[in-house]
């Protein structure tokens, strides 16, 4: 909580919740934490947890996907993030995740929550072990679970960064291979409203770069309190952009910079606004009236 309250009179419409799987987690502990954040700020949204963290504390506390979810969503969850899907293939999962919850496993609790009129975000670990086979099979799988519930609001493509683990050997993928497969993630998932690419990881630039193959989403001003892509080696090691340097950013490619909320409502339209050097608001483009 004092993290979330240190954003007291801030601008932030999230929180964003992951805490890996420890001994101390169980479902009580959460229903408890989400209780917290809503009493203290209720406009919070809070998207919380990974299938791989339910899984545990649900299997913990010998509760069903869908008994464990109501508890949590009575405790204030709005929304669940799409970590933990790595490589769905159970031959790849096995390598890289056989401590976390299989890939059926966690495609069932994102089903359930649809069906609970819940919304989600998918991801993929890519650039590893795996090959384009096992991509192709990735992305088949939440394609037809979207086709099932309609209940995923952006896919992202999580490139692999060969930091300060297992895999440390493994050479990472080139720039020309992320946009590849962002433009194939794009084209594939045609029912997916939205592809983002998460900027922290493969920088700013590359993701600017990516809103002409597909990506339509690159994230926000985020503060990575966490610091697990920099630990991972990502290209940004302190990422933090200010409102006006995202603004310039999608600009400068020809796009609409549109602020959204957590279920993609429109918050700001920025696409006609001039920030002074030094980030402050300064007016509006005058636009041509015509006759």
């Amino acid at each position: 909580m004092n993290i979330v309250k240190s954003f007291d009179g801030k601008p932030v419409t999230e929180v964003h919740i992951v805490g890996g799987v420890l001994p101390q987690y169980d479902t009580a502990l959460y229903t408890e934490f989400f209780k917290q954040i809503k009493s203290h700020r209720p406009e919070l949204h809070i998207k919380a947890l990974t299938p791989v963290e339910f899984h545990y504390i649900f299997k913990k506390d010998k509760l069903t996907y869908l008994e464990g979810l109501t508890i949590l969503k009575e405790a204030g969850l709005d929304s669940i993030p799409g970590g933990g899907a790595e490589i769905f293939h159970p031959e790849i999962r096995q390598k890289i995740a056989a401590d976390k919850c299989t890939g059926d496993q966690w495609l069932e609790l994102h089903r359930v929550w649809h069906n609970m009129g819940g919304k989600s975000n998918a991801t993929m670990l890519y650039g590893h072990i795996e090959s384009y086979e096992h991509r192709v099979d990735h992305l088949d799988q939440l394609r037809n679970l979207q086709d099932e519930t309609g209940g995923f609001q952006t896919f992202i493509p999580l490139k692999f960064r060969n930091q300060d683990n297992d895999m440390s050997y493994l050479d990472e993928v080139t720039i020309i291979e992320d946009l590849r497969n962002y433009a194939i993630s794009r084209i594939f998932l045609d029912n997916f409203d939205h592809i983002k690419a998460y900027w922290p990881m493969i920088g700013r630039d590359i993701a600017q770069m990516s809103l002409s193959f597909g990506v339509d989403d690159i994230d926000g001003t985020i503060d990575d309190t966490t610091k697990i892509y920099s630990m991972a080696g990502s290209e940004e090691q302190n990422p933090a952009l200010s409102t006006k340097d995202l603004v310039n950013l999608i600009k400068g490619v020809n796009r609409e910079p549109i602020e959204r909320d957590t279920l993609y409502q429109v918050v700001k339209d920025y696409t006609y606004e001039v920030f002074e050097d030094d980030g402050q608001f300064k007016g509006y483009l005058s636009l041509p009236v015509s006759n």
